[in-house]
């Protein structure tokens, strides 16, 4: 069914798919009344009624359409065969790669002073954004919500004006994919062109042109590809518009652009976990930034969850109490003893500086089901947005425990203790690996239930592979993934009530 092509290392940049046929495994006829997130419902958003098949100005947009394709360059044939397969997937992958491209951390001035990377300035230095994995999850979150709730408002609209396609209408358009047969107007692939170029622009600034550039490229192959016509079109863009306004506008008061607190914030959590436990988290990456990451990140407004501290975990063993100490002996061991399978656990699911982050990793989880099960757009949107969603209210809960607890990494505590993995810049408990990865198995197991060993086996892995590498204590992997199955149970409740099943 389909061909890979791997343009790098898995791990430094997405897996593109080449498609060699994939007909949907369903088109989902009644997918306009399945239950949005942002808005209310999949009619929220008015189109005007489509010209009639028949009508003057239709039969002109066919004649239009037949010159265009008729004139089609090789290049623009290839462009074609990327593009209107599944655009999610294409757009999905494009969102990973913009996360590894930035994915780097910002260094220190001259001075040794560090400037902080600043939106209203993107082109810096530093450059805006330092996609760090809670910035790259919440970035994939908007992205694919959007998406969701465009397509959701496209096939409403689809099956109520029920217009076939041009290559429906008149046999003598040759079309590229004929298995694939939903009504045309609006064109789903316009939504998501739309709604993914200015989401991501939001969140990648200084890539403004050659996100227009990919949404040009797809719109004009959505006309060549014989599936839409340019009203189909430009309805689209109408739902992705509104959409995407929405979507932006809630991100804007998520409270995102305070979770990189300043220095005498970040003291004050550090000295408030002081006096409440006993212990202080203390950076000891070299050279040592002044505030650990995104301190404030676990206030940041939830998808599915009302209070972040409803999901926050129990507190972490007292330092120097029987469970640290045991915890203590098992680093120690795992240090000593590094095999090379548990080496290779630690290495594949590092996901650090340059990579697509933990949260990208199981996106590309979730492509691979998305191709294999051929989920039409539709379904594919809803996988992401369920998947994200619940990644971004797990690093959510996660880093609220992070900074309440502020408790120590080995390094700090373990007399001559090293690691394999670095040194994170915020406190240990619980794991982000173990949260992000515990939530994304556990709605990828809901939507794929015959894969629910294996990603949960993943899971796991993920959780282990940070003790392995010497950064987090075992209780901060156990806990973790407690606490992102706890955190993904509320997407999924959402999920099960959506209408989709």
């Amino acid at each position: 069914m389909v061909a890979f092509a791997f343009f790098s290392c898995e791990k430094d940049l997405p897996t593109y798919y080449e498609f060699q046929g994939y007909e949907f495994a369903s088109v989902d006829p009644t997918g306009g009344n399945w239950k949005p997130i942002l808005i209310n419902s999949g009619a929220d958003i008015s189109l005007p009624t489509p010209s009639a098949p028949g009508s003057p100005a239709y039969l002109q947009e066919i004649e239009d359409l037949k010159e265009q394709v008729a004139r089609m360059t090789e290049v623009e044939t290839k462009a074609v065969t990327y593009w209107t397969q599944n655009p999610i997937i294409r757009w999905n992958e494009i969102a990973l790669e913009l996360v590894a491209k930035y994915n780097l951390i910002p260094g220190p001035n001259p001075d040794g002073s560090y400037t902080l990377p600043n939106p209203a300035n993107p082109n810096g230095p530093p450059a805006f954004p330092f996609a760090h994995p809670p910035y790259a999850v919440r970035a994939l979150a908007y992205l694919s919500v959007a998406q969701f709730d465009g397509l959701i408002s496209a096939w409403h609209h689809k099956f109520a004006f029920n217009r076939d396609a041009p290559f429906v209408q008149d046999p003598s358009i040759k079309a590229t994919y004929v298995g694939n047969i939903i009504p045309s107007y609006p064109s789903d692939g316009a939504v998501v062109a739309s709604v993914s170029r200015q989401i991501l622009t939001q969140m990648f600034p200084l890539e403004a042109e050659y996100l227009a550039e990919r949404e040009a490229e797809h719109l004009r192959c959505l006309l060549l590809s014989g599936a839409n016509v340019q009203s189909d079109i430009d309805a689209g863009r109408t739902i992705g518009q509104a959409i995407s306004g929405i979507a932006l506008a809630r991100a804007a008061s998520d409270g995102m652009r305070n979770a990189q607190a300043p220095k005498p914030v970040s003291d004050s959590i550090a000295q408030a976990a002081l006096d409440r436990f006993g212990w202080e988290w203390i950076n000891r990456e070299l050279p040592q930034r002044p505030v650990g990451l995104t301190p404030l990140y676990g206030k940041v407004r939830m998808w599915s969850v009302d209070n972040v501290e409803q999901t926050r975990p129990i507190p972490p063993p007292a330092i120097g109490s029987p469970e640290y100490l045991a915890d203590v002996a098992i680093l120690k061991d795992f240090a000593a003893n590094v095999t090379q399978e548990r080496r290779r656990i630690a290495n594949f699911w590092q996901d650090g500086l340059g990579t697509y982050t933990p949260p990208g990793h199981w996106n590309e989880f979730a492509k691979e089901f998305i191709v294999k099960y051929r989920l039409n757009p539709l379904r594919s949107a809803r996988t992401f947005a369920y998947l994200n969603m619940a990644m971004m209210d797990g690093g959510i809960s996660c880093w609220d425990a992070k900074y309440y607890y502020h408790y120590p990494r080995p390094i700090q505590v373990i007399d001559g203790f090293t690691t394999i993995a670095g040194t994170p810049n915020f406190p240990a408990y619980t794991s982000g690996h173990s949260v992000f990865s515990a939530a994304g198995a556990e709605v990828l197991a809901y939507i794929f239930p015959s894969e629910a060993q294996l990603v949960r086996g993943w899971a796991e892995e993920a959780a282990i592979s940070r003790v392995y590498g010497g950064i987090h204590w075992t209780f901060d992997a156990t806990v973790g993934t407690a606490q992102g199955i706890d955190v993904a149970g509320y997407t999924i409740e959402v999920a099960r009530n959506d209408g989709a099943d």
